[in-house]
This record gives structure tokens, sequence and C-alpha cells, in this order.
């Protein structure tokens, strides 16, 4: 079992920025993957970005250029920091770990919310 805590969420005005960390514990073997995913109000859940165990990233279309996702191995923390944020960014955000063995893993979310 993984477990996953985010925090950095919160209120930011349009164009501002924000750091996301979400911390792993347990059984943090095997991993094929960490990364972040959004779900705003009536929507599905959407992939914002992704790095993998070798340290690959890849990002959503829609942020690209204005979010950058890093790891920390030694702490298994992953961040995602978030810069120049637009209202349609608005959503909770949810830390996901993938491990082999089809094992997916998120954590509990945390809101974003860019308003003026």
């Amino acid at each position: 079992q993984v477990q996953l805590v985010e925090s950095g969420g919160g209120l930011v005005q349009p164009g501002g920025s924000l750091r996301l960390s979400c911390a792993a514990s347990g059984s943090m073997f095997a991993i094929i993957a960490m990364g972040w995913y959004r779900q705003a109000p009536g929507q599905q859940r959407e992939l914002v970005a992704v790095i993998t165990a070798g340290g690959l990233t890849n990002y959503a279309d829609s942020v690209k250029g204005r979010f950058t996702i890093s790891r920390d191995n030694a702490k298994n923390t992953v961040y995602l920091q978030m810069n120049s944020l637009k209202p349609e960014d608005t959503a909770v955000f949810y830390c996901n770990v993938k491990q082999t063995g089809n094992r997916n893993y998120w954590g509990q979310g945390t809101q974003v919310t860019v308003s003026s």
C-alpha cells in the first residue's frame, strides 16, 4: 500500500503561482510513475502532468509552459509548480502513483481556485 498526502492548494489570483506537494509513504517500490490529475466541477478527471521513474515528463497541452512537475526521490515527494494560473485551472488536484502489477494510488485531493 502507498499513502499519499497532498498540500499546497489554495486561492490565487489569475497570473499567480502555487506549488503543490505530494508526500508518498508505504511500499514505495516498483514505481512506474508519479503524477498529478485534476477534476473540475462537472468534468472528468484529467491528466495534468506525470514524471516516470526514469525522470521523463509529460504534460497536458493546456498546461505546457506554465506547469512543471518534479520529484525528490530522497523524500518520496512529487511537486507541481504552477505559474501563470488561469481561472480555468480551478479544480481539485489529485496526486497519483502507479506501480507495477496495475497498482494505482490516489491522494485525497487539494483544491486550487484561481479567481480575482
